[in-house]
Order: structure tokens, then sequence, then C-alpha cells
């Protein structure tokens, strides 16, 4: 590891350059366009988390956006260890991007762009604070709609973030920590890089539609199973949040984070609940014990 890799590397045009150099041609359509697909790998102890999971929807979603990665598999798993290993961290935040790239001069069809594929590594992302979470989120539902998913897949890892991004500023003027959007029917969808949990009689329910498949999420069925706690996929109109017993959200910066209030009301008894406390501990504990873990090749 040099100093100049320290914050972060970036894989660009072939070549690893340090994250604060990094750039990418602002004539890319990823950029103009946002017409990209991103997936986002945690590194912790050491060790890719669900690395092949990641990369079979890398490769599921390029697919759908109708791109063609110039690298395979094999050889995005060697960029990215590569990015993780000049670094020399152990717990990283690893993203591969796939950008529609530069079209000729004057030309809008996508067909004829050089599709362009990116990757980065820098020190491992939460989106909460320790403080956050111990005592828990303050979640805001915005009135602003979700993207439909007629219009775009939300289980492409996209980058159409401006519903997210103004949901934000409505959370942040009505004194929240993050948010969720609901769809048209007023159902709850998602967050900016969670999906939402409700705990209500012991049993969980997840938004089904509308959503990213996200890892994560998926992690959390699989624990759910491990401490024989029904968990399940349906609709969830907007109304209930407030009604649970407990609220958490799931992510790869951070793993599960626990919500306490919601649109100024107090979730259950305002603490930390049991299940949201159980399933963290043990999402952490198999973490460190390697659970669904890939090594960093050559990181000592």
């Amino acid at each position: 590891m040099s100093n100049q890799h320290k914050a972060g590397v970036a894989f660009i045009d072939g070549e690893y350059q340090p994250i604060n150099q990094a750039r990418i041609p602002i004539l890319d359509w990823g950029f103009l366009r946002s017409d990209a697909n991103q997936d986002t790998i945690s590194v912790w102890d050491g060790l890719f988390f669900r690395l092949d999971d990641h990369l079979d929807r890398f490769e599921r979603n390029v697919a759908k956006l109708r791109m063609t990665c110039p690298y395979s598999r094999n050889q995005i798993h060697s960029i990215m260890n590569e990015c993780v290993c000049r670094t020399g961290l152990k717990d990283a935040y690893v993203q591969i991007i796939m950008t529609r790239g530069v079209p000729p001069l004057g030309i809008r069809d996508p067909r004829r762009c050089k599709n362009q594929f990116y990757a980065f590594c820098i020190p491992y992302v939460w989106i909460a604070t320790p403080q956050q979470q111990d005592k828990g989120l303050h979640l805001i539902v915005s009135s602003i709609c979700r993207i439909p998913p007629e219009s775009v897949d939300p289980t492409i890892k996209h980058y159409h973030w401006l519903d997210f991004e103004m949901g934000l500023l409505d959370a942040f003027d009505r004194g929240g920590d993050t948010v969720v959007l609901q769809d048209r029917d007023g159902h709850i969808t998602e967050g900016p890089g969670f999906n939402l949990f409700l705990v209500q009689n012991g049993s969980i329910t997840t938004p089904e539609s509308g959503v990213l498949d996200g890892m994560t999420r998926r992690t959390l069925f699989e624990l759910c199973a491990e401490l024989e706690i029904r968990c399940t996929a349906t609709s969830i109109p907007a109304t209930q949040i407030t009604s649970s017993g407990e609220v958490f959200i799931s992510t790869t910066a951070g793993g599960i984070i626990p919500v306490t209030t919601v649109n100024n009301q107090i979730i259950g008894d305002g603490l930390v609940g049991p299940i949201t406390r159980a399933l963290r501990d043990l999402y952490w504990e198999k973490r460190g014990s390697g659970w669904h873990g890939t090594p960093i090749e050559k990181l000592s």
C-alpha cells in the first residue's frame, strides 16, 4: 500500500489511480443521462461479502441494459481484489460500474456507444453514525413518489436518484435522518440505499415490489430462518409503519440499522427492539466468522 492509495483506489481506462485523482469522461452517458448500472460489495476483515451473488446481479443487470462488459467475471474479481490490495484496507466499500459510454458526436443511438467499466475501493461506509445506530434513526415517509417500476426497473442498481434526493431534502427539512418513498398507491417501497423492515407480533414484513433485491435484504431472510422468525415480502401501506412494534433498515453500508422514530412518532417504546437487536448481533457475528466470505488475495 502506498500513501497515495490510503484514501481509496479507482480503476479507469485499464489503470489504477488514487481515488482523489479519478475522472471519467464528461460526455459519458453514465454521467450525462444516468445510463449506468453498479453493484456495491462490502469487505469486512479481509473478506468480500456475497461476492458471487453480487457478480450474478451485476451481470444480470448489465444484460438487462443491453450493455457489454469488456471484462470477464474472473477479470472483474481480479480488478476488485487489486483495488482492495492497493489500499491495504481490511474493511472496505467496493463499487463496480458499467456505463453506456460515449457515442460518436451528434449520435443519440445508445447502440453506438462504447460501454465502459469502472471500479473503486474506499474505506467501509456507514450510513448511520455510532450514536444513530445505538439510538435508532428518525425516518421520514415522504409524499414524493418513487419512480414507477414500469419506467425504471428497481432491481437494476442504477443512479436514478432524483426522487431519493428530493425525498432526503424533504426529510431533512422535517427533522429526519433519512427517508423512505411510497409508490403511486401509497405503499412503502425503499430508501436511498436501503430496504425497510417492520416487526409486528414477532413477525417481520418487507415491501415486495418497487424495491432493489438487496443483498443485505436477502441475508435478512436467511437470518430470520435461522432464528425461526417469520419474514414475508408483501405490500405495506405507508400508514402501517407507525403502528409497528419495531422498524429497521438493511444496507450494505452498515448491515442492520434500527429506526425508532417515524414522522416524529416514537416506534414501540422508543428503544432498539429485541428482534432488531438479535438480527443485528447475529449478522455481525456471522460476518466476523467469515459467513458468505471470499478472501482478498495477497492481503496481509
